[in-house]
């Protein structure tokens, strides 16, 4: 679907696509009832998200690891909400979740029947993914990112049951719940098929949703800070260590090729930020004074499930509409076409295109007014 797909994720790794699923207010919120500290996190990853598959950058992921900051704030979010019945907030999650995606996917489907796609069975995962959903070579680029809305379901499923055995004991929980990635990684393999690839992504991301936890519960703000940042730089050092030292396995450093690189980085990055954020009561509550960029914060994290699915198919369209401006003189002459930064700001507009033409629907979900812009 397209010719362009770097930073594509291969089948069965815990990609680099971010978010971003049901957005609820977090900790200690600014007096519109926001955390601009999270929301600023979350704005920032899905740019970079954006970024990484446009430019294919593979030192991306050391510098901000997008989806391990993700699943550590949507557990955060999802700690605060389970304060209500369990059942009450997983379908809430489910009724903001997968409205987005059928409308998204009525698309991505039609167009791949078009080109000759013949589903099966399976196709009952583009209603609920609860695995990955089906689709031919044609639409891949589109369909490839829908691993984290499957990872996500799964840890708001689980969550009710992962809560509850975190509370028992908290610190250790914490701790064990790296033992999954290291048992795949290094014991077992799991099955090759929807299940393994299912059970690969949820270790990757086990320890940053839990710590979710533990930042909504007051864990982090309790433990020494010595033993937070020890931690912290042992989990970074591991990782970025596994990840140098294992690039003839995949050809590169790139933390989405090397999932226990990806879960140990992603531990000791994402540690840091709630930590700090726990410790300095950090809530970038002065970003309400930059009205601009405070209002541009707001959209991204309403619309975020709608430029998170969208975002793959804008840059699959720039390609062919870069194509056309080839055919006018004065653009070929004075705009920079064959530049990929080109490339990435006319992607950004076709995204900004789908979120009025398509972000209403996240409104529908939310039982909203629908509304263009929040």
């Amino acid at each position: 679907m397209g010719a362009h797909s770097k930073g594509a994720v291969r089948p069965g790794s815990a990609g680099d696509t971010a978010p971003m699923p049901a957005v609820d207010s977090a900790l200690r919120p600014t007096a519109t009832g926001r955390d601009r500290y999270f929301d600023t996190l979350r704005a920032v990853a899905l740019v970079r998200v954006v970024a990484y598959h446009t430019f294919g950058w593979a030192w991306a992921g050391l510098v901000f690891p997008s989806m391990g900051i993700m699943f550590g704030l949507a557990g955060t979010l999802m700690a605060k909400s389970l304060e209500r019945p369990a059942l009450t907030v997983v379908k809430s999650r489910l009724r903001r979740l997968l409205p987005p995606f059928w409308f998204w996917g009525l698309f991505v489907v039609v167009a791949m029947l078009v080109h000759g796609w013949m589903p099966g069975w399976q196709i009952v995962y583009w209603v609920v993914p609860l695995g990955d959903p089906p689709g031919n070579a044609w639409g891949e680029q589109a369909w490839e990112i829908l691993w984290y809305l499957r990872t996500y379901l799964w840890f708001v499923l689980l969550s009710p049951l992962l809560l509850k055995l975190f509370r028992l004991a908290p610190v250790p929980v914490l701790v064990l719940s790296l033992g999954p990635i290291l048992v795949l990684n290094f014991v077992w393999s799991g099955p090759d098929n929807r299940l393994g690839t299912a059970l690969w992504d949820l270790a990757t991301y086990l320890f940053c949703w839990i710590l979710g936890f533990a930042h909504r519960d007051g864990v982090l703000q309790r433990m020494k800070p010595a033993a937070v940042v020890l931690l912290s730089l042992a989990a970074l050092g591991y990782g970025g260590w596994y990840a140098l030292s294992h690039q003839a396995e995949s050809g590169t450093y790139d933390l989405d090729e090397n999932p226990l690189a990806q879960a140990f980085w992603s531990a000791g990055f994402v540690m840091l930020l709630m930590w700090a954020k726990a410790r300095f009561r950090i809530d970038f509550a002065g970003l309400t004074r930059l009205k601009r960029l405070d209002r541009l914060v707001t959209v991204f994290n309403a619309r975020a499930v709608t430029i998170y699915l969208w975002h793959e198919i804008a840059l699959i369209l720039a390609v062919p509409l870069i194509d056309q401006f080839w055919k006018v003189p004065a653009f070929e002459t004075y705009l920079p076409l064959e530049s990929q930064w080109f490339m990435f700001g006319v992607g950004w507009v076709l995204i900004a295109g789908f979120v009025l033409a398509c972000g209403w629907v996240e409104d529908v979900a939310a039982r909203k007014k629908p509304r263009f812009l929040p």
